[in-house]
């Protein structure tokens, strides 16, 4: 456990630094090979909270340097548990429904990575989960969020973080991840033309491996859009 000690412990200045996505990678691959144990991974990440409990304040390099650490080292899933995944496909309310389903289930983190947002619908259970003390992050296209009916600056005004690309080019993904256990994607743009006309689809999964590919994608397009 040394070895992953000294790769996640990373300064610059004498100060403690969040990981960069190819660290997190190089992390994860030296976790992977030792097999470490839902045990192992207990005392790694009660290790990490107690490299900074003698600091006098926290700052967002603290905060996210843990958030990296503990995320690297979630609980494996239990012996013989598939992951499972499913499709689901519009016109009709099946896709809308299923969003707005999980938007309601998550309990920690969403973070959405949306071409658009219009639909009323959706935009009002975000706002929920928001009120309900979910940490809630949107990656949103620049053009459309001017559009007309788009509900992003109804987000912000709620207190969301929201960041665009701010590019001539379209950050076009329709993703969503959450509570960092389950991945939302497919070509469904959250509006209502998507519900009600248009031939779209849904896949929605738990396969570990691919959720934590979406996150580092939703993390390297955050820095990048600050």
């Amino acid at each position: 456990m040394d070895r992953f000690k000294e790769l996640v412990w990373v300064e610059k200045e004498g100060e403690l630094q969040g990981l960069s996505r190819k660290q997190r990678q190089q992390i994860k691959k030296v976790v992977e090979s030792k097999d470490y144990s839902g045990k192992e991974r207990a005392v790694l990440r009660a290790w990490a909270f107690d490299q900074l409990e003698d600091e006098d304040e926290l700052t967002p390099e603290h905060l996210g340097w843990l958030r990296d650490v503990v995320k690297i080292l979630y609980p494996l899933p239990d012996n013989g548990q598939k992951s499972q995944s499913r499709a689901y496909f519009s016109p009709g309310d099946e896709c809308l429904h299923t969003i707005q389903s999980l938007i309601r289930g998550a309990r920690r983190t969403l973070d959405i990575c949306v071409f658009t947002i219009t639909d009323d619908r959706i935009s009002d259970e975000i706002i929920s989960a928001h009120r309900r003390g979910v940490t809630v992050r949107v990656l949103t296209d620049d053009d459309k969020s001017y559009d007309r009916g788009s509900d992003i600056m109804e987000l912000e005004r709620a207190g969301i973080p929201v960041r665009m690309d701010a590019a001539a080019d379209h950050m076009h993904h329709k993703f969503a991840v959450f509570d960092e256990r389950l991945v939302l994607t497919g070509s469904y743009n959250w509006t209502r033309s998507a519900a009600s006309r248009n031939q779209e689809n849904l896949i929605v999964s738990d396969d570990l491996e691919l959720v934590d590919d979406f996150i580092d994608e939703f993390d390297k397009l955050w820095d990048e859009f600050s």
